[in-house]
């Protein structure tokens, strides 16, 4: 799995390529968005584009970050997943607790944080 991280508009843009699931590729994820919380980053959106598949652990780091985000008054939302993710998301009712965006600047003005 890599991760590229970008900034625009204030808003942290965390592109993902290969696999999340049971493992190392979980764990990697996961430490990934411990980091941004730690270091204060107020919105994250995770572009799923490039990742070929997500199991349960990985779709599990994800609600459970999305979770820690906006416990803290920040906020994670999902890009262009594949089909067969969207369909999991939708599948399980996530599509209903993540915001989920087709268009890289749509998601990138929804979260970005008002001055």
């Amino acid at each position: 799995m890599e991760i590229e991280r970008l900034e625009e508009k204030g808003v942290t843009v965390v592109a993902v390529r290969g696999v999340i699931n049971f493992g190392e590729s979980a764990r990697q994820f996961s430490s990934y968005l411990a980091d941004l919380l730690d270091a204060g980053v107020q919105a994250v959106v995770v572009d799923m584009s490039g990742i070929d598949h997500v199991d349960s652990t990985g779709l599990g780091e994800l609600v459970g970050y999305l979770q820690r985000f906006e416990k803290e008054g920040r906020r994670l939302a999902l890009l262009q997943p594949h089909r067969r993710i969207l369909n999991l998301l939708r599948l399980t009712r996530l599509d209903e607790i993540f915001s989920i965006f087709d268009v890289r600047s749509e998601a990138i003005e929804a979260l970005q944080p008002s001055d």
